[in-house]
């Protein structure tokens, strides 16, 4: 038996108002129409369902057990349909992406193509955010998912996917008397002056400091940045010295500036991150996609 939907709507009008008149009304079709889908129905089903004369219309015994059911089949049906149209608009709408410095390491491109095959019809955009926000955007909800840099301050508002692991460095002037060596100490680094992120970056400016492995030795502030731009400048001004990402390296060891290992300190690590109580399915499918083409397991 093959019972169409429309018919169990048909057939649910009619017992609501018990008048084929009215119920053809209020479906927007012929009452002849109407009579005719229900006759059919009852055919597929081998039962009447209304007793009609030509004072009244009332259910029948069969009639008043399929109501129920009609009403939850149709019901589900739109529970259905509603959660197909939610899954289109997702796979339609625009994913903001939080970057303070672009991840390189080939992680966009990787993610993008596995991203558009998942939701084709998807526009992720890339959103370029100050260094002032460690949270690249997700804090104030400017941004749907962020590559960050670990830590992150109230770091129970969001989860993440660690994509990079890898030893910090510092740049320093070429002419600076440690420039000469194949690897530094941090020790030796300790009474440096150091390039420092804005106050606002917290426990991110911290980690670039080294605060944890300075055993209590305060820093050296030589001057703030807030970009890799503003870091160059004052790397050649000599303003100081800085911790970088041996994958960040590249963008500022050029032209006077040059980066050497630093033993003593702990790796750092880049991840992708989003807010804890998003679970948007557009969300959900950027991190898969960060995950497969990372080859990193969910973490957070």
């Amino acid at each position: 038996m093959d019972v169409h939907g429309r018919d169990l709507r048909y057939f649910v009008a009619v017992a609501d108002l018990l008048n084929f008149t009215a119920a053809a009304e209020a479906l927007y079709i012929s009452q002849p129409a109407l009579s005719k889908q229900i006759r059919k129905l009852e055919s597929q089903l081998g039962a009447a369902l209304f007793v009609r004369d030509t004072r009244s219309v009332t259910l029948t015994p069969v009639g008043a057990a399929l109501l129920p059911e009609a009403r939850r089949v149709i019901g589900a049906w739109e529970t259905a349909e509603a959660a197909v149209e939610s899954a289109k608009a997702a796979q339609r709408a625009v994913l903001s992406i939080g970057i303070s410095t672009s991840p390189g390491r080939g992680i966009l491109p990787a993610v993008r193509s596995r991203f558009a095959t998942a939701f084709p019809d998807a526009k992720p955009v890339l959103r370029q955010v100050g260094w002032d926000d460690p949270t690249a955007g997700l804090a104030d909800g400017s941004a749907d998912v962020a590559f960050v840099w670990l830590p992150l301050a109230e770091d129970e508002r969001y989860r993440w996917l660690v994509v990079a692991t890898e030893p910090r460095l510092v740049a320093l002037p070429e002419t600076h008397p440690l420039a000469t060596r194949d690897s530094i100490a941090f020790t030796d680094l300790l009474d440096e002056p150091f390039l420092a992120l804005p106050p606002s970056a917290g426990v991110l400016r911290d980690y670039w400091l080294a605060l944890d492995e300075r055993a209590g030795h305060p820093p050296v502030i030589g001057a703030e940045v807030s970009s890799t731009e503003e870091t160059y400048e004052a790397l050649v001004n000599g303003d100081g010295v800085v911790l970088v990402a041996t994958g960040n390296a590249p963008l500022i060891a050029h032209d006077g500036v040059v980066t050497r290992p630093v033993t003593g300190l702990s790796p750092c690590e880049l991840a992708l991150a989003w807010r804890h109580d998003d679970h948007r399915r557009l969300v959900r499918g950027y991190v898969e996609a960060c995950a497969s083409a990372t080859g990193h397991l969910r973490r957070s």
